[in-house]
């Protein structure tokens, strides 16, 4: 392509408005759902507390060692002058935005179509979720990894074109906002550029002042975590490490408890990417376009080699359980869970306007069907009507009930926790039922611990099982909260716990304790509270 016809190809500021618009218009229907969503929760209520440290001060995990302080920096001012609710719609449109710009910009090295970008999204969105190997997701509720993976993929786009400098600062900045997301880019990106420059006579250096710059802004994110670990016995760390890895983040990080089925979906989106990336080589293509595509790959590939570098450790936990544990905590699926599908919906997009009309056909059978999935998903969501984060389906218990059904749980939900932000002074602590994350979100109080809510730091993280065990005892299968005296009356001298929240669908009808509310059973017929005895 000449320059004028380059030049005559040329987006309008108009169309790129629009593009941009259309995409962040695209991760609103699919992930729009009311606040909070599945980790908003858990993010926004730390972001709270780094703003507010007396809110929620004697909550084990919001006042536990915070990882993601750039994150909640850029983003957790507003909960100073807004409610979680709008904070998090906050965090959404900028996420979103950057998300957007991203991919618009890594779209237009490989497509001169007009909107090629939000066929490349759909693709990819339903690649992720129908194709995931490990739980990772993109577009979704706002947290550390939105934004950052917008940065990633901005990023990529300059690897593509060859701009080497900019590609290390902008995954510096990605690194300040997810350590793990624009760290495991940094080490793909240094895999594409070891295989693509290589062989060139004049290969751009990697040791530039603009690595090294990336690596000074990624110090936002590098150094809270790493103070997390800081002062930490040997033994304490690898306690911590195994019950983050091998206990409670298992089926994000431990591949044996992956399903064969994630293991085979993902293989399906791994031999798509890789028949259309084969066809793509051998088409008639552009010497540059073929270029960018092979650094693209290459960075595709260096984030897939990462994920058999996590399936050869977890071969290692029998063997060597503490250390594998250790380097299983770096959730070395994350990014090839995001770049495989993201590989595929390049090359498949690359393929609607192959001069053989069977890949043609083939690519647009796998939009449309892309398309039919994610629009799945979103109507789905859309029916429960109900946040993500209280969903039952999510919370594993009354899995299978009927939209109306989570509703009216939901509403009895937001009654008790209404109750307790209304009936209790704000330093209070409660006991809260094991089928729930959003307690701190929507009353405002402290508790003694949760399933999602785990802390970073090793000393909070091996407290945080201690009181899980003693809450919900293995013997009651970790599911209903103890009500053995002795054990509520330590809890209330220990953690000053002078009330217990229960879900009546798991610990039954009566307790053998005082019931504070509902004053009548059918005011509230889900949840109930209880004093805990003097």
């Amino acid at each position: 392509m000449n320059a004028r016809e380059s030049s005559m190809n040329k987006p309008t500021p108009w169309r790129l408005l629009a593009e941009w618009f259309l995409l962040i218009a695209l991760m609103f229907v699919y992930a729009g759902d009311a606040p909070p969503m599945v980790n908003e929760a858990h993010y926004l209520v730390k972001a709270k507390n780094f703003w507010q440290p007396d809110w929620c001060a004697a909550d084990l995990f919001a006042s536990s060692g915070k990882a993601h302080v750039f994150f909640y920096w850029a983003l957790g001012w507003p909960t100073q002058y807004f409610s979680l609710e709008t904070t998090a719609w906050i965090g959404r449109i900028v996420g979103w935005s950057v998300l957007a710009f991203g991919l618009m910009r890594l779209s237009h090295v490989f497509s001169r179509t007009g909107y090629a970008s939000i066929a490349i999204a759909v693709l990819w969105i339903a690649g992720i979720e129908y194709g995931n190997l490990a739980g990772e997701w993109v577009v979704g509720g706002i947290e550390g990894k939105v934004p950052a993976y917008g940065f990633v993929l901005a990023a990529i786009a300059e690897l593509a074109r060859r701009n080497w400098n900019r590609v290390w600062v902008l995954l510096g900045i990605a690194s300040a906002f997810h350590v793990l997301t624009g760290g495991w880019s940094v080490i793909a990106a240094m895999f594409a550029w070891a295989v693509t420059e290589a062989g060139k006579p004049k290969r751009h250096p990697l040791l530039t002042r603009w690595l090294f710059l990336g690596g000074l802004i990624s110090l936002a994110g590098i150094i809270p975590a790493a103070q997390l670990m800081m002062g930490t016995s040997s033994t304490d760390a690898a306690q911590a490490a195994k019950i983050y890895s091998l206990f409670r983040i298992r089926h994000h990080l431990l591949p044996s408890d992956f399903l064969t089925w994630w293991y085979i979906r993902h293989g399906i989106v791994i031999t798509i990417l890789i028949c259309f990336a084969i066809r793509q080589r051998v088409a008639n293509r552009l010497k540059e376009d073929e270029e960018a595509e092979r650094r693209f790959l290459a960075f595709v590939g260096g984030a897939g080699l990462i994920a058999v570098g996590g399936l050869l450790i977890g071969l290692l936990v029998s063997i060597f359980p503490d250390l594998s544990a250790r380097l299983l905590r770096y959730y070395w699926f994350r990014l090839s869970d995001a770049m495989i599908p993201l590989g595929m919906a390049i090359v498949v997009v690359g393929t609607l306007s192959d001069q053989d009309k069977r890949w043609r056909v083939a690519a647009k059978s796998l939009l449309v069907l892309a398309f039919l999935m994610v629009g799945y998903a979103s109507v789905d969501r859309m029916l429960q009507r109900v946040p993500p984060s209280v969903n039952n389906r999510l919370m594993g218990w009354d899995m299978d009930s009927d939209a109306a059904t989570k509703r009216a749980v939901f509403k009895d939900w937001l009654a008790v926790c209404n109750w307790a932000a209304l009936s209790s002074p704000e330093n209070e602590v409660f006991l809260t039922p094991r089928h729930q994350q959003t307690f701190k979100w929507y009353s405002g109080r402290s508790e003694v611990v949760n399933w999602k809510d785990v802390p970073q730091d090793a000393i909070s993280l091996i407290e945080w099982k201690k009181r899980f065990q003693e809450v919900f005892p293995e013997r009651l299968g970790a599911i209903r909260v103890t009500i053995n005296y002795k054990t509520l009356r330590k809890f209330r001298e220990q953690y000053n716990v002078r009330y217990m929240i229960v879900d009546r669908r798991v610990v039954g009808e009566h307790l053998p304790l005082l019931r504070v509310y509902p004053t009548e059973s059918s005011d509230n017929v889900n949840y109930a509270v209880y004093e805990t005895p003097k």
